[in-house]
């Protein structure tokens, strides 16, 4: 007999009283199995539509606009599978999302795998569409030429955004055969539809190889702030987010967090890998760090499952997510005032 496990409907009795809440939570796997129930973000309801959210967790499963190797397309469910082991509350800044917040899963962008240009469109609707209803987006990518689209419907509501670009690569190159829109192209495209305060972008953990003498030509002109990998190797990344916070100012502030910024021995589940990459210590630093700015929206890109059997990339992706979700404006802490679990667990 098959069934069905309602996460929102279990008696109190079977979950810690403080589980009992007005906003949509994660259950807890002291009641509820892990691998039970449907595959959403941390577990959470999933909806139709942003309508009534204050943040919402949604997909967009394309990779078109790889140049290297696909599969991303398949990463917002592997990321979603992986997110079961994350949990309420953030233990280590306090920070208590769903005490604050109304958050669901929405599902995915129904892209259209033939047609670039047009996933592109359909993208930039759903996503008009989230931000129009007030609710601040957190994407499961999917390549990064994704983050053209969602910028697009985000600026056209917020006006000209700050940027904070966690990357191997400043994706700012103009044409790839023949090609404007590809997951090497997204921030050049904004520049030119003036989707961005460039005076308010930061590039961070840019390294590789390149094409051309002086890869990083482009951003300065642009007047984008590039961190290399270099200059953050065996160092705290805590003072540079000091001057991201003042650097981004009031305005509003996305952030955009490409996994292969990490590097490959952290998360070899993505499709181009660069060596000698930042620690997820230093991407926590990084997103702990746009605590008090103005976030509008987050993704989180180019988590490419295959190249990962372990899961690890996506269960970082994941962990990140949750992260940006406990950075978002509003979110309240508890450090402090929640009672000590009855006995030591690790579930």
């Amino acid at each position: 007999q098959l069934c069905l496990v309602d996460m929102q409907r279990l008696p109190l009795s079977l979950a810690p009283r403080r589980w009992a809440s007005r906003f949509n939570i994660p259950p807890s796997a002291l009641s509820v199995a892990r691998p039970a129930g449907v595959c959403s973000m941390m577990k959470l309801p999933i909806q139709g539509s942003a309508e009534g959210l204050d943040a919402a967790f949604v997909g967009v499963p394309l990779d078109m606009g790889t140049s290297n190797r696909p599969g991303a397309r398949f990463g917002p469910r592997q990321i979603r599978a992986e997110s079961a082991m994350v949990r309420r509350y953030n233990a280590s800044t306090g920070a208590a999302p769903f005490d604050s917040l109304q958050v669901a899963d929405i599902g995915d962008v129904n892209v259209n795998l033939y047609n670039l240009p047009d996933s592109c469109r359909l993208i930039r609707e759903s996503y008009q569409k989230i931000v129009a209803s007030g609710c601040v987006p957190l994407t499961l990518g999917g390549d990064h030429t994704i983050t053209y689209p969602i910028l697009q419907a985000v600026a056209e509501k917020h006006g000209p955004v700050g940027l904070v670009h966690v990357d191997a690569h400043t994706d700012t190159g103009d044409r790839a055969l023949g090609e404007k829109i590809y997951h090497g192209t997204p921030f050049r495209r904004c520049v030119e539809e003036g989707l961005l305060d460039c005076s308010r972008v930061v590039q961070i953990g840019i390294r590789g190889s390149s094409y051309d003498p002086d890869p990083y030509q482009y951003c300065r002109e642009q007047g984008f702030r590039v961190v290399l990998a270099e200059e953050c190797w065996l160092k705290s990344l805590g003072p540079l987010m000091e001057e991201v916070r003042k650097q981004m100012g009031e305005q509003p502030v996305y952030i955009t967090f490409d996994i292969d910024g990490l590097d490959p021995a952290y998360a070899p589940g993505t499709g181009t890998p660069e060596v000698a990459g930042l620690t997820p210590a230093q991407a926590l630093e990084i997103i702990r760090g746009c605590k008090g700015l103005n976030l509008v929206g987050c993704d989180l890109v180019e988590v490419t499952p295959m190249y990962d059997v372990s899961g690890n990339t996506a269960l970082l992706a994941a962990n990140l997510l949750f992260e940006m979700l406990c950075v978002l404006p509003r979110v309240q802490t508890v450090r402090g005032q929640l009672p000590p679990a009855p006995g030591a667990t690790r579930l």
